[in-house]
């Protein structure tokens, strides 16, 4: 179990069961989930969502780590975020994030996304964090940006939508620079 992460504004906390009802919230809207290849949720999807969080958070050794994004000043949860180590050789790991619509427009996902930069760079020692979205997705290609990581290109049709193949923008960040990022802001 990872101690709760935490900003001025917000609190990453391990997934718990009763989450479903709070990420159901979210994830059964289509423009919550319009440039993702799930959604949008059933229930059932949003309960085997969190107990498939559940089961790999108890895994041995661990490589996804997903938290509830929680607001402090109103101790509600307002989205979640995920970091995965992808190749612990080479020390790269991914970050994701999702915000439910009423908390759209306030920074969360820059905080979020930033504590998890943190993360990854300071409790596992990574050399290279990226990120992925949709080219169609404005608001999540300003937060890869403000959070300090580098347009690297287009991935072409590298993912399955229900309309058909999308592109995805690849962002990402070095340990260097990041450090260097921290130290200027």
């Amino acid at each position: 179990m990872i101690s709760n992460l935490k900003s001025d504004r917000i609190t990453l906390r391990e997934m718990e069961e009763m989450d479903w009802i709070d990420v159901h919230q979210y994830a059964s809207k289509e423009k919550v989930c319009q440039y993702q290849p799930w959604g949008p949720n059933t229930e059932e999807e949003s309960k085997d969502f969190v107990k498939q969080v559940i089961v790999d958070a108890k895994k041995e050794t661990r490589t996804r780590f997903v938290f509830a994004i929680m607001e402090k000043k109103t101790e509600r949860m307002i989205g979640s975020v995920e970091f995965h180590i992808q190749d612990i050789t080479n020390k790269t790991g991914e970050i994701g994030y999702i915000i439910n619509p009423e908390a759209w427009g306030n920074g969360f996902a820059t905080e979020a996304a930033s504590i998890l930069l943190e993360f990854g760079f300071t409790q596992f020692k990574l050399h290279r964090i990226y990120a992925t979205c949709d080219p169609r997705n404005l608001a999540s290609s300003r937060v890869l940006e403000k959070i300090g990581m580098t347009k690297e290109g287009r991935l072409r049709e590298n993912m399955l939508l229900k309309e058909g193949w999308r592109d995805s923008l690849l962002f990402s960040i070095l340990e260097q620079e990041w450090n260097k990022y921290c130290n200027f802001n």
